[in-house]
């Protein structure tokens, strides 16, 4: 068989080197944030600078934790800029392999399977991780760092844990190398897919290392952990067996759409509501826009950390699969009055349909009003096609223009932040 390899890409603090390019600063020694100055000091910084990072400085800090002795640049977030730059990258990515080989992780890391290319290029893995690394530089000015493994594992264990303190960037490992130089590694959470819930169960059996992991009771793992402990397992001995074309071919059995906001306030019960309700809509209109149909719906409200109360999550069926927010609508309020404290201030709501099918696999009963459904969904297609062409705010409805409603704002942002098209310095 065929040894395979890969390598894993990240852009190099992306957001905040994106920033520095456009205003003709060294990504590696200007010290900028990006975050947005509307927010207050208690936003989240998006990116923070390696400058920044070696004065301590954490990623993903919120602003008052920066010491107010250091001086820096603020910069408001751009995601459409950002997006654009990402675009750039894929596209050396492609001047160099087949997107066959290609998985987009997120907007500033990618997989590739290099197997194929070694021989063509004439290069080792690290020589054509360097070709990438400095193609990338020269066409963007951001700098990538770069994992080599010989599988998807690997790679990504050696762009997280490896990359980051090497002079040229670049971490390789191999299942031997990662049993000698990783086995012992603490913490556990640097490790791809240990989080701090998984990496406190394995501690309450003595377990902190990855060494420990591979030589655990393997009954207790899948005790612990279910399905899960195989995972676990094989990456404790550096084994992945899915490959990029393995994730290619992935079609997922069930489908789901979903929608989610952290609100900027404390929400009283009744403009919460109103957050639910514009949330419904717009995902009614993503239903139609794909030509998708659910049959239940799921909603979350998240109430404010103030009360230290957690949450109310429920589900609802609806009467027939359908896209129509003439059935949505009063069924997910329903949902919203039945499960939601009305004396907890919300601050985080999520919405989700269910089994979402194409509208053309379901059957139609002697229930269906079809001529209705029909001009719904005509009226709503209008609705998408004014958009497309004018903006998402070109045509609102009056509860998007009561004072706590967001979709106006939320229509200018990509990702829940600035778009940066109304500010573009």
């Amino acid at each position: 068989m065929t040894q395979r390899h890969y390598i894993c890409i990240d852009l190099k603090s992306f957001y905040a080197s994106v920033e520095c390019v456009e205003r003709g600063l060294d990504p590696m020694t200007a010290k900028l944030v990006v975050a947005d100055p509307e927010r207050g000091g208690g936003t989240i910084c998006l990116a923070v600078s390696p400058a920044l990072k070696a004065m301590g400085v954490k990623n993903r800090c919120r602003v008052y934790e920066i010491p107010s002795n250091i001086e820096y640049i603020k910069a408001t977030p751009r995601m459409r800029l950002y997006i654009d730059y990402s675009a750039d990258i894929y596209a050396v990515y492609l001047s160099i392999f087949s997107p066959e080989d290609i998985h987009v992780y997120s907007i500033d890391e990618a997989f590739i399977d290099v197997t194929g290319y070694l021989e063509l290029y004439k290069q080792t893995p690290r020589q054509l991780a360097k070709t990438v690394m400095a193609e990338i530089l020269k066409r963007t000015g951001v700098r990538a760092t770069c994992g080599i493994g010989t599988n998807l594992y690997l790679c990504k264990i050696a762009l997280d844990i490896l990359a980051k303190h090497a002079e040229d960037f670049i971490g390789e490992l191999t299942e031997e190398s990662y049993r000698e130089k990783l086995w012992d590694h603490r913490p556990l959470t640097d490790f791809w897919r240990i989080g701090s819930g998984t990496a406190a169960r394995l501690e309450r059996h003595g377990i902190r290392t990855m060494r420990q992991i591979a030589a655990a009771d393997e009954d207790m793992l899948y005790r612990e952990f279910g399905i899960d402990a195989e995972l676990i397992i094989d990456h404790a001995n550096g084994i992945e067996t899915t490959t990029i074309a393995d994730i290619k071919r992935y079609k997922s059995k069930v489908k789901s759409f979903s929608n989610g906001q952290v609100l900027m306030r404390d929400y009283t019960y009744d403009e919460a509501r109103l957050i639910v309700k514009e949330m419904t809509d717009l995902i009614c209109q993503r239903l139609v826009k794909h030509g998708c149909i659910t049959n239940s719906m799921t909603l979350y409200v998240g109430y404010s950390h103030v009360i230290n109360a957690g949450g109310a999550r429920g589900s609802t069926n609806l009467s027939h699969p359908t896209n129509s927010p003439r059935v949505i609508m009063p069924a997910m309020c329903a949902l919203y009055n039945r499960i939601t404290n009305p004396e907890y201030p919300v601050r985080r709501i999520n919405i989700c349909c269910n089994n979402v099918e194409k509208e053309e696999n379901i059957q139609l009963s002697l229930f269906d009003d079809i001529e209705q459904d029909d001009k719904e969904e005509e009226l709503q297609r209008a609705i998408l096609a004014i958009k497309r062409r004018y903006g998402k705010n070109a045509i609102l409805k009056a509860m998007n223009f009561e004072d706590a409603a967001t979709t106006r704002e939320r229509n200018m942002q990509i990702g829940g932040h600035r778009s940066g098209e109304q500010n573009k310095s």
